[in-house]
C-alpha cells in the first residue's frame, strides 16, 4: 500500500507539472504480460489457469530504486531484475501458452524490463525532458514481497483489478 501510495503521488505530479495523466489509467502495478484482447466467455477459464499458476509460484521479492525511462514519453520507477521476478514471467508465458493457448509473439519478442510507470503516452517531449530533468536524480527505494498475481481488465476507459491470485505460502 505504500508503494502504491508513493506511486500515485508521483502520478499526482506527473498529472499537475508536466500535463501526463494516461497513467491514472490503471492502479500501480508491473507488467508481467502486455494488454491482450480475450473473450469474455473465456474470462473463467483464464482466471482458473491464473490461479492455478499463482498456487505453484513462491511470493516473489521486489526492488523498487530510483527512476529510469523509455525516452521521449515513458517515465518509470525502476524495478530490479531479481530471480525470482525474471523466472516468474516467462513461466507465466509458457503456462499461458500450454494451458489455455494465449502466446504472444511480442511479449517472448521483447526482453521484459520489469518497471512501474509513473507517466507515459500523454506526457509530450519536451515535458518529458522538463520532468527527466528532475526524476533522474530523485532518490526512491522500496523493499516488499509481491505475494499475489493480479488480473487487471479494461472497461473502455480504465484498467482495473478484476481478481488477485495469491502465491504459493513459503514452508
Amino acid at each position: 500500500e505504500d508503494v502504491q501510495a508513493k506511486a500515485n503521488e508521483i502520478k499526482g505530479v506527473m498529472r499537475d507539472r508536466y500535463f501526463s495523466k494516461a497513467a491514472f489509467r490503471s492502479p500501480p502495478h508491473v507488467t508481467l504480460l502486455a494488454p491482450f484482447e480475450w473473450p469474455i466467455k473465456e474470462v473463467p477459464a483464464l482466471s482458473n489457469t491464473l490461479r492455478q499458476f499463482a498456487e505453484t509460484q513462491a511470493p516473489v521479492p521486489m526492488t523498487l530504486d530510483g527512476f529510469n525511462a523509455f525516452a521521449p514519453h515513458v517515465i518509470y520507477i525502476d524495478v530490479m531484475k531479481g530471480d525470482r521476478l525474471m523466472n516468474l514471467q516467462p513461466k507465466l508465458l509458457d503456462h499461458l501458452e500450454e494451458q489455455i493457448g494465449l502466446a504472444s509473439k511480442r511479449d517472448r519478442n521483447r526482453s521484459f524490463v520489469p518497471h512501474l510507470t509513473v507517466a507515459f503516452r500523454d506526457l509530450k517531449p519536451n515535458m518529458f525532458r522538463q520532468a527527466w530533468s528532475v526524476f533522474q536524480h530523485q532518490e526512491i527505494h522500496f523493499d516488499f514481497t509481491v505475494r499475489q498475481l493480479t488480473l487487471l481488465v479494461h472497461d473502455g476507459k480504465l484498467w482495473t483489478v478484476k481478481e488477485n491470485y495469491d502465491f504459493a505460502l513459503p514452508n
